[in-house]
């Protein structure tokens, strides 16, 4: 048997070897590998964000979301809210259908979360201080398709609630949307 290692010297022989001085030389470069120094990882900190909640009107059964914005309320307006319901009876939706979403509330808050929270099928943006952060643009009053939701940006009810012609354009898009 030709063993080529001299580490395995000592499984081979059980009796003692001793190495001469001028040997010594010769195996150190071979020597068995200690043990080295393992350094222990740095433990790594994870921050769990709390997903946000949003305080909205209605039960999104049909996912279909109306941002609006109205500093200082929790919704809307009383008489723009009833005209809002109004305006969904016509089109076969009630209010448990939608969800209404007041982004005065949430200023920070970007289009790409809104759409990860409520996955809507439809939106309906009623003014201009009604888009989210970072929404791309939209037209007025032309409905557009971004992804598999159609949105459409409308006047606000402050801006219809006195102008019939502004009213007669909602009108005509809602029921396209």
């Amino acid at each position: 048997m030709k063993t080529e290692n001299p580490a395995a010297l000592h499984f081979i022989l059980q009796d003692d070897i001793f190495l001469l001085n001028q040997d010594r030389g010769a195996y150190s470069a071979t020597a068995l590998p200690t043990e080295q120094s393992v350094t222990q990882p740095e433990p790594v900190v994870i921050v769990e964000t709390k997903p946000i909640e949003f305080n909205y009107l209605g039960g999104n059964k049909k996912n279909f979301l109306i941002t609006v914005h109205y500093p200082g309320i929790d919704f809307m307006a009383d008489a723009h809210l009833t005209a809002l319901q109004n305006t969904l009876k016509r089109l076969g939706f009630e209010l448990d259908d939608v969800a209404i979403l007041n982004l005065a509330e949430y200023i920070e808050v970007d289009h790409e979360t809104i759409l990860n929270f409520f996955n809507p099928k439809k939106m309906l943006l009623m003014g201009a201080n009604a888009l989210p952060k970072d929404t791309a643009s939209l037209k007025l009053n032309e409905q557009q398709t971004k992804g598999n939701c159609a949105m459409l940006l409308s006047f606000s009810f402050d801006e219809m609630m006195d102008n019939n012609e502004y009213k007669k354009a909602f009108w005509e898009q809602m029921k396209l949307l």
